[in-house]
């Protein structure tokens, strides 16, 4: 499968890293590292230099808790690291749910809209409708970061995501978006305790039902803290394991703090898959 962005058109033959910039001072893991244009700017250039496929940058906390900002002072956190980003031959992301703020950033010429909220705020699935060509990525989360965690109840969390997965796309269809241009995410820790983030990836190989690319984003998460009894600080080794796992279950896209760690892990796992077909 392939996916269509605004400048690109990804082939998605090997699995792809994309590098999170979050230039916010409160996000769970890297909250204050890139808070400034300038900081945020070198950031998505190292991360370039360390492999990444696409960069993704977003303004507002989304960690469990994380209240909603206005668009303008979003807008104004961003601005100028995707300016800068749309520059290093790359496609970019921004991440945002609110459909002012994708507004903005396709008119600077972002490739790719990655909403956690999977385009139900009003007028978003109109605004890439009438794009024509940006790509999307829809996620599952039940609420908002500030009430997620206590929506977290379910019978069959992989059916359910995948349901809910299934009709966000439908919708994204019916309101012109062409099947091609979207990606999904099962958003691990996303209104999910840790048992229902470990379920999910056991049983991720289900998702690929649904018939788009997953993207999927396990770094530095809450679960891998439990599992390993790490802090955030310490989590790089449980978050590469865990995008090899999400890759040998089907994903075609891994969103990362830690790029080149993760890009060589990659480049090991896809020259054994290389010598088996030999």
């Amino acid at each position: 499968m392939r996916w269509q962005t605004t400048r690109f058109t990804l082939e998605l033959e090997r699995p792809l890293v994309m590098g999170i910039v979050n230039v916010t001072p409160d996000s769970f893991s890297d909250g204050g590292t890139h808070a400034d244009a300038a900081a945020a700017i070198a950031c998505c250039e190292r991360l370039v230099e360390e492999g990444a496929d696409l960069l993704d940058i977003g303004g507002e906390s989304t960690r469990p808790g994380a209240t909603s900002l206005p668009a303008d002072i979003e807008w104004a956190r961003i601005e100028p690291v995707l300016v800068a980003a749309l520059t290093l031959g790359r496609p970019v992301s921004v991440d945002t749910c609110k459909t002012e703020v994708m507004r903005r950033a396709l008119e600077l010429g972002v490739d790719i809209v990655n909403d956690v909220q999977a385009l139900q705020d009003p007028g978003a699935l109109a605004l890439l409708a009438a794009h024509g060509r940006a790509g999307v990525c829809l996620m599952h989360m039940r609420g908002t970061p500030a009430t997620m965690q206590m929506l977290s109840d379910y019978d069959d969390v992989t059916a359910e995501v995948g349901a809910f997965l299934a009709k966000r796309l439908a919708a994204a269809e019916a309101a012109g978006i062409a099947p091609e241009r979207v990606v999904l995410d099962p958003g691990y820790g996303f209104a999910k305790q840790s048992h229902h983030n470990l379920e999910l990836l056991a049983r991720q190989r289900e998702l690929a039902a649904l018939g788009r690319p997953l993207l999927i984003g396990w770094s530095r998460k809450r679960t891998l803290g439990d599992v390993t009894g790490r802090g955030v600080a310490d989590r790089m080794p449980a978050s590469v394991a865990a995008a090899l796992m999400a890759v040998e279950r089907g994903a075609a896209i891994v969103r990362v703090h830690d790029v080149a760690p993760t890009v060589d892990a990659l480049k090991l796992w896809g020259a054994v898959r290389e010598q088996q077909r030999v």
